[in-house]
């Protein structure tokens, strides 16, 4: 087991550097002029920028600015952010709570929900109970995240008057009003996230309760309810924990979304503003967080097999 985590481990390193490559070289081939919107003016002259580039490290070579921030990067450095002038980690910092908590509220959701439908339909199968829980799904599955956010915003606020608190307040400090400005983002997060993981979850455990060791534990007179949840539903999990960590990284691309909507101050509203102001630093630095958090969990998903499938070992 160490040692297929160690070649996990060279492999995680490997691609982290790829798309450390791939967003440097991204946010550069991007039109407009830095020194513009540093300066917040279009009519900017050439000394000007010049005196911007020079300051901000823009004149010298791509390749000579990749190695700078790559090697900035493995003393802790990871650059200020060319508009607000503050420190890009100590801007992921403070914004990583919401966005940590928004993601893993709306993955507790999607879990909540899918795993218990899948279990029902696959027990239930082509029963009325089952066409309803499949037929559900695959309405969730039409839903843009996005637009339903959208409608939890304008149908409450319209109709009964109400929404959500704006801004984000610490769970600590507050725990009642915490849950209220998130529970709505997680939910239009989460609910795309639980019907697919609802379909995989059923198919699944189909595939499961057919095979022999689940017959040989009725034959013993073991519960229906022991059988289906202990020797059912445990062997049924690979596939769905695969296909959570592929979505995971699903869930954090859509609170850039949901955060904007809501007017969540996370990553997400972060990394949106970076974009739109050019601000390199701050673009590269919540990339290569999120690929780092993406690579963790699938590294995590893959280790998860072994308990999830005693048969399942690594050399």
């Amino acid at each position: 087991m160490s040692l297929y985590i160690a070649r996990r481990l060279m492999l995680a390193a490997g691609v982290l550097f790829i798309i450390s490559i791939a967003v440097f070289t991204a946010v550069r081939l991007q039109p407009g002029d830095v020194c513009k919107i540093v300066l917040a003016t279009p009519d900017a002259d050439e000394q000007q920028c010049r005196a911007i580039r020079d300051e901000l490290g823009l004149d010298e070579p791509a390749a000579v600015q990749y190695v700078r921030y790559m090697g900035g990067l493995f003393v802790g450095d990871w650059g200020r952010g060319y508009i607000s002038r503050r420190d890009v980690r100590t801007e992921i910092t403070e914004r990583i709570p919401l966005t940590i908590e928004l993601t893993l509220l709306s993955t507790a959701f999607a879990l909540l929900i899918a795993i218990p439908i899948g279990v029902i339909s696959a027990v239930r199968q082509d029963g009325w109970l089952d066409y309803t829980l499949r037929l559900l799904t695959i309405g969730w599955l039409s839903i843009p995240g996005f637009w339903l956010g959208t409608m939890l915003v304008i149908f409450p606020a319209k109709w009964w008057g109400y929404s959500p608190p704006v801004g984000y307040t610490e769970f600590w400090h507050d725990p009642l009003k915490n849950l209220e400005q998130l529970y709505l983002p997680a939910f239009a997060l989460g609910l795309g996230l639980s019907a697919s993981l609802a379909r995989v979850t059923r198919s699944a455990m189909l595939e499961v309760l057919r095979q022999d060791f689940v017959r040989t534990a009725r034959a013993k007179g073991l519960s229906e309810r022991l059988v289906v949840l202990r020797h059912g539903l445990k062997n049924a999990m690979i596939p769905v924990v695969t296909l959570f960590g592929l979505q995971f990284g699903v869930l954090l691309g859509g609170t850039v979304v949901l955060e904007s909507i809501f007017a969540l101050p996370g990553l997400g509203t972060l990394i949106l503003g970076a974009v739109l102001s050019k601000d390199y630093p701050q673009v590269q630095g919540v990339v290569l967080f999120f690929a780092a958090v993406l690579v963790t969990i699938n590294l995590l998903v893959d280790i998860s097999y072994a308990w999830f499938d005693p048969r399942i070992r690594y050399v």
